[in-house]
């Protein structure tokens, strides 16, 4: 049940109106030592749109291992028949696979790349964990789409995370083009949090994960959103990426067109923002979807010295 005490109340029996935020966006403006690659007019950007694109950020070379990786685990029966494994609710595919960073070496060191690890404790203002990842499938002419949605709202009503410090990495493992289902984003709209209406059921996340019907910002709010915003769609090559801010409305279309769309995705969240018991949700989803048990801080691997010089830290 919702806190007395919860300063994002969501989950709601009645509606209520959106509320501007009073949690920082660029955390590292209070954080002296938190120096990073992002230069002033990068943050600027983040801090006004809440997200970043940086179109074509690894070779896509890069990208082909995990495909190999994305085959094997198909293989796998146990893998494919447990709870981290989403079924597409159309077609049964493979919709989502969670827990990614502990089942694949090459994501794990993804995560802790050092370009991308000092641009989020940039952004955070402190060492980091992984609170979630994933990777997103949307299959040629039958991928289904994301509704409108903060992951902020889903994170703090079922997980239990207190406040807006975490950021999503979305790496694209594919073309990303306006034809299949790219990543829509309203820029501007972490500004706000918008309320949901509807109580959590018991394993919300069983349906939730296949097609969201709570956590979904009414129709009104989301139009006036969008009307002070726009719409933006980032559109790359494969190894393109985008951060965005975890209070950002995001959705994205079903796939009609005949090329496949696969993004990976993985959050980073605070340390100093660990999860408390769910806000608005009768209990704590799996750990593969909101880590507690897992939250050691994140380590730059030490073996990218082309990398030593370039503003992204000590590589330890």
């Amino acid at each position: 049940m919702t806190s007395e005490n919860d300063s994002f109340p969501s989950r709601l029996r009645e509606k209520q109106a959106p509320f501007v935020r009073t949690d920082p966006i660029v955390h590292a403006r209070n954080q002296w030592r938190w120096d990073g690659p992002l230069d002033e007019v990068a943050l600027s950007r983040y801090e006004r749109d809440g997200f970043l694109w940086f179109s074509g950020f690894f070779s896509q070379e890069r990208m082909a291992p995990f495909f190999d990786e994305l085959k094997t685990m198909a293989e796998d029966r146990h893998l494919m028949e447990s709870e981290q494994v989403i079924a597409d609710p159309n077609t049964g595919d493979i919709r989502s696979v969670f827990g990614m960073h502990r089942l694949s070496e090459h994501f794990d060191r993804l995560t802790r790349d050092p370009r991308i690890l000092g641009m989020v404790r940039q952004l955070l203002g402190s060492e980091v964990y992984i609170h979630q990842s994933r990777i997103n499938d949307k299959f040629g002419f039958q991928g289904s789409g994301f509704d409108w949605h903060s992951d902020f709202e889903t994170w703090h009503s079922e997980d239990g995370m207190p406040r807006m410090r975490a950021v999503s990495a979305s790496l694209m493992l594919t073309d990303n083009n306006e034809f299949n289902g790219p990543l829509m984003l309203i820029p501007g709209s972490h500004h706000w949090f918008v309320p949901c209406v509807g109580e959590t059921p018991d394993m919300n996340w069983t349906d939730s994960l296949k097609a969201q019907r709570l956590g979904v910002p009414d129709r009104e709010a989301l139009a006036n959103l969008a009307e002070r915003g726009g719409i933006q769609a980032p559109k790359g090559p494969a190894g393109s990426l985008l951060l965005f801010e975890c209070n950002t409305l995001h959705a994205s279309n079903e796939n009609m067109s005949p090329w496949p769309r696969s993004n990976l995705f993985f959050v980073y969240n605070s340390i100093d923002n660990t999860l408390q018991e769910p806000f608005a949700g009768p209990r704590a989803r799996p750990e593969f979807l909101g880590a507690r048990e897992l939250c050691e801080p994140l380590t730059m691997y030490d073996d990218f010295p082309e990398l030593a010089n370039q503003g992204v830290g000590p590589l330890h």
